[in-house]
């Protein structure tokens, strides 16, 4: 019988097995860690994204951010002392855009 779940899982806070256990049988699995990836199981597909700094590139989409070409969406913004309160918001979910901590 398979599994219900997810058809794909982006691990981006390295819960491994935890993570991989969401994934429907036959799925894909993607951690940001190279190397601590949980073993493969049930069919899924177990990769890990592999990142590399590029100035130029770094350079290019500051400039197109800068121009308003792309953007980033912000939810909310807290002040640096409102952290627990931003931790909160965050927990709640259905966010829709990135919470800021500003200094």
């Amino acid at each position: 019988m398979e599994r219900a779940g997810f058809d794909g899982v982006f691990d981006a806070a390295g819960l491994g097995h935890a993570a991989i256990s969401a994934v429907r049988d036959g799925g894909s699995y993607v951690g940001l860690w190279p190397g601590r990836e949980p073993d493969a199981e049930r069919g899924v597909r177990v990769d890990a994204l592999t990142v590399r700094a590029d100035g130029a590139q770094l350079a290019e989409l500051s400039r197109l951010a800068d121009q308003g070409k792309i953007g980033t969406s912000v939810a909310q913004a807290y002040p640096l002392g409102e952290a627990v309160a931003a931790h909160a918001r965050l927990a709640d979910g259905g966010l829709r855009g990135r919470l800021v901590l500003i200094p």
